[in-house]
């Protein structure tokens, strides 16, 4: 099945805001086995969207469009789609009394406008929004289907694989040929390191196909095994994904859709260790992932972002004379405010980061992305020293990242940090 994708809206068009959707959306077809035949973006321009719509239908067996079902005048999409097939609108009153208990639920005034969210092309059959008050839809035309799901990305995550996908697997039947599949997570490689990890391994002889995902920090792989037999399709995925673990397993810390910081809170709370953070240089990110998490409150006592020296000085007990002699990003320094986070609060556990985000601030012995992390478990202190190359914004993600498996090592009892 051959599917295109279609995403509206000027703030793409004008570089405004990244196209996250497209993205995501042809992720999810691919991993279904399906062709992503083209991807466009349109602006909030009524002749445009027919236009582009009817181009891509010319190519594919379905459409997926994506954003223009807010109420404000820009929002066209419904009443351009309707307008490219000939079709009236129509006011769906189920889903404007959502709407207007969604307003009502948390005390918001309802303006007028708020009823286009309601209004579909006659014939669609609308699509749940179960996080958001636009409700999506689709439409029938002459065998091929036209999708449209708002263009937020939080909501068009949650409504493709509940609303989207399981119509057009229902449309589009791949007979008796049943899917397994495996999303393998990893950091501490390029991607280009990655493959090459894996070049010696011969997946079609394997019999599935293998796809590399670069969410950044991380790099994950998508493993797919398609047959006839069920138990044959598993076999074949169990057979790649130990053939990837035995060649990667020391930057492997997943294998699903979890996060890192939902993995580590898992084993903490499995454990039911407790923990403590200083951070300097990630400013309080490496506990804002961990609180993302729900029940962190079980583990997590407290975070401190303790970015001057006078704050390491006076909340963590690091000696002036340390931090005079070896700097603020340093090991030694690290190591203080680890144990000095520990001991303030009394968990099992204390995390550290010191380094240097950049752009400034760098040197030719500690250059920017020079990062210092420690783990103390009263028992033993271990330090890491890493040196990575990017922006301000990306360096504290990877500072955060590498934090977090540092974490995870010493929890899965590997005895090594990745990075």
């Amino acid at each position: 099945m051959k599917i295109a994708i279609l995403t509206i809206g000027n703030e793409l068009i004008s570089g405004r805001t990244a196209d996250a959707n497209a993205s995501f959306i042809a992720c999810e077809v691919n991993q279904e086995g399906w062709s992503v035949e083209a991807i466009m973006s349109v602006g909030d321009d009524f002749t445009k969207i027919k236009e582009r719509l009817n181009y891509l239908l010319s190519l594919s067996d379905a459409v997926i469009c994506t954003g223009g079902l807010g109420p404000t005048a820009d929002d066209i999409t419904s009443a351009a789609i309707a307008a490219a097939f000939g079709l009236p609108l129509y006011t769906d009153e189920n889903v404007l009394n959502n709407i207007k208990a969604i307003f009502t639920r948390y005390n918001l005034r309802w303006i007028e406008n708020n009823a286009k969210q309601a209004m579909f092309p006659q014939g669609a059959k609308v699509i749940a929004n179960p996080v958001g008050t636009a409700a999506g839809f689709f439409l029938n035309v002459a065998g091929k289907l036209v999708f449209v799901i708002p263009g937020v990305p939080a909501e068009a995550r949650r409504m493709m694989p509940e609303g989207v996908l399981p119509v057009l697997r229902e449309h589009f039947p791949q007979g008796q040929l049943h899917v397994a599949k495996q999303t393998i997570k990893t950091f501490g490689l390029s991607e280009a390191a990655v493959d090459n990890a894996l070049k010696d391994v011969d997946f079609n002889s394997l019999g599935v196909s293998v796809g590399f995902y670069p969410v950044f920090p991380e790099n994950h792989l998508v493993i797919i095994s398609r047959h006839k037999n069920q138990e044959e399709a598993e076999n074949r995925l169990k057979r790649a994904q130990e053939a990837i673990t035995a060649r990667l397993k020391k930057n492997i810390f997943y294998y699903g859709d979890k996060t890192l910081e939902e993995v580590v809170a898992g084993i903490l709370l499995e454990k039911k260790l407790t923990l403590a953070v200083a951070e300097s240089c990630t400013g309080g990110l490496i506990a804002s992932r961990l609180t993302d998490v729900p029940g962190s409150s079980d583990f997590l006592e407290r975070g401190l972002v303790t970015y001057s020296n006078k704050s390491k000085m006076e909340l963590l007990g690091v000696p002036a004379a340390v931090l005079e002699k070896h700097g603020a990003v340093s090991e030694e320094t690290a190591h203080l405010m680890a144990e000095g986070v520990r001991k303030l609060a009394g968990t099992e556990l204390g995390l550290s980061a010191t380094g240097i985000a950049g752009p400034s601030g760098g040197s030719k012995e500690k250059p920017v992305g020079t990062v210092y992390l420690a783990l103390t478990d009263a028992k033993k202190t271990v330090c890491r020293h890493f040196a990575f190359r990017w922006d301000r914004k990306r360096n504290k993600l990877v500072f955060s990242e590498a934090a977090l498996m540092m974490i995870y090592d010493y929890l899965s009892g590997e005895g090594k940090i990745n990075g």
